[in-house]
This record gives C-alpha cells, structure tokens and sequence, in this order.
C-alpha cells in the first residue's frame, strides 16, 4: 500500500476520533446542565432569592462560582458581572460563592469549571448556565429571558 494511502487513512481516524470526542463532551455538559437546571435553591440562599420585605426590588440573581487563585474569575467575569450589575441595577444581584467552602452547592449546580454562573429567577429557580467565562452581552441576555418570563 503506498505511503500516502496509510497517512490519509490515519488522517481520518483521527479525525473521526476528534468528532467522536467533541461529540461525546458536548453531550456529557449538556446532561450536567439538564441536571444544573432542575436543582433547587438551598435554604440559605432562598431567603437572598425571596427578601422577607416587600420593597426587595431583585428578580434576577446570578450565583458566581469562582476560586480565590482563578484569574479568570477575576480579571474577566468579576468585570462582566459588575457590567450586568450597573446595567440592569434594580433588578440583578450577584452572589459570589467560593466553589472550594461550597462543595454541596457546587455539586448542586454541576460546576465542572470555573468561573461558572447560574442565572436564577426570583423564586431561586435556574435559567441558565455557563460554564466557563459568560460575557456581558450573554448575561444580559440570559437576565432579559428571565425578566420577560416573568412578566408574561
């Protein structure tokens, strides 16, 4: 068999491996996500969701998942959340969690990564996750879903 005929047939069991693997990573997030998505807020953190005054205006909460050495937590998402925050102020607020002191939690969400937000409508139920770093544009997007579900 000529030389080339071998590298074009290994050529193309790499790239069929390649697929298969990415195939198979997107299918495994998207199960975690499912998953993340019909957890239920903890006690704790539902009080936050449902202030016991009639005047707590916040609707939307955004849990920000990080780890004190994660510069991307810091450098890029703390920035975009503080975007989201001065954009939509009277109705957004974010908690950030230390994924290390909050394991049940964490696992609760299914954070494979870090920085991971969780978007949360104002009875603490998930909307929307990212993992890894979610932009400005993208967060606000995710908040206005929620903002006009609730108003329907």
């Amino acid at each position: 068999m000529p030389e080339i005929t071998v590298r074009l047939i290994i050529l193309l069991l790499i790239g069929v491996a390649v697929w298969l693997l990415v195939a198979f990573g997107r299918r495994f997030v998207d199960g975690r996500r499912q998953r993340a998505l019909s957890a239920t807020l903890p006690a704790p953190l539902s009080r936050i969701a449902n202030p016991d005054d009639a005047t707590g205006k916040t609707r939307v909460h955004i849990l920000a998942f990080s780890l004190p050495d994660c510069h991307q937590c810091h450098r890029m998402q703390a920035p975009a959340l503080q975007r989201v925050v001065e954009a939509r102020s009277n109705v957004v607020s974010v908690i950030d969690i230390d994924t290390a002191s909050s394991s049940e939690l964490a696992q609760r969400y299914q954070v494979l990564t870090v920085p991971t937000t969780v978007v949360l409508d104002a009875a603490g139920q998930p909307h929307a996750v990212n993992y890894g770093f979610a932009n400005t544009k993208r967060l606000l997007e995710q908040v206005d879903e929620v903002l006009a579900k609730g108003t329907s």
